[in-house]
């Protein structure tokens, strides 16, 4: 937003890419992509990454599909947090990290994870130690280390097996 305000619309994890509509003859980067746990990345200019989807096939299409996935996640991601309980979308939230990160640990402070569920800090604080004394997660100083994954499943909303549904069914090449 304007006044520097976010909200979390798709994720992208280590198997996957970031305006890789550029490399589909985009000229214009429509996304903004925030780095929200520490790792190992890799960036490319779009003129080669271009070239290459031109010349290989397969690449081009994982480049599609992987741009049909963040749009759905987005229009997923919009109806979740209209319609969503802050716990369950936490739940969602933290397994898609998991997901993407493939650890159960996680550094995150409760003021980013307020932003990207686009609520207050305080509702964080809440949540968090509802999911704690429920034993789904052990939080700490910006630690989150999940501890009961199925508990977690049933406590997300239907947006988590939705989205991991989209992206198995469109990315998952094993």
């Amino acid at each position: 937003m304007s006044v520097g305000e976010m909200i979390e619309t798709a994720m992208v994890g280590r198997d996957g890419v970031v305006n890789g509509t550029s490399a589909l003859d985009g000229k214009t980067a429509l996304h903004r992509g925030i780095v929200q746990v520490a790792g190992e990345a890799a960036t490319m200019r779009p003129d080669p990454l271009r070239k290459l989807a031109a010349e290989f096939e397969p690449l081009h299409g994982i480049l599609i599909r992987h741009e049909q996935v963040l749009l759905a996640q987005a229009q997923q991601s919009a109806g979740c947090n209209a319609s969503h309980t802050v716990e369950a979308r936490m739940c969602r939230w933290l397994l898609r990290m998991r997901d993407l990160t493939g650890s159960d640990d996680l550094q995150l402070t409760q003021e980013f994870l307020a932003q990207m569920l686009g609520v207050r800090r305080t509702s964080v604080s809440v949540v968090a130690g509802t999911l704690q004394k429920a034993g789904f997660i052990r939080y700490s100083r910006g630690n989150i280390r999940l501890l009961n994954i199925a508990q977690l499943q049933e406590g997300a909303c239907e947006c988590y097996a939705t989205v991991k549904r989209h992206y198995d069914r469109m990315l998952k090449t094993k």
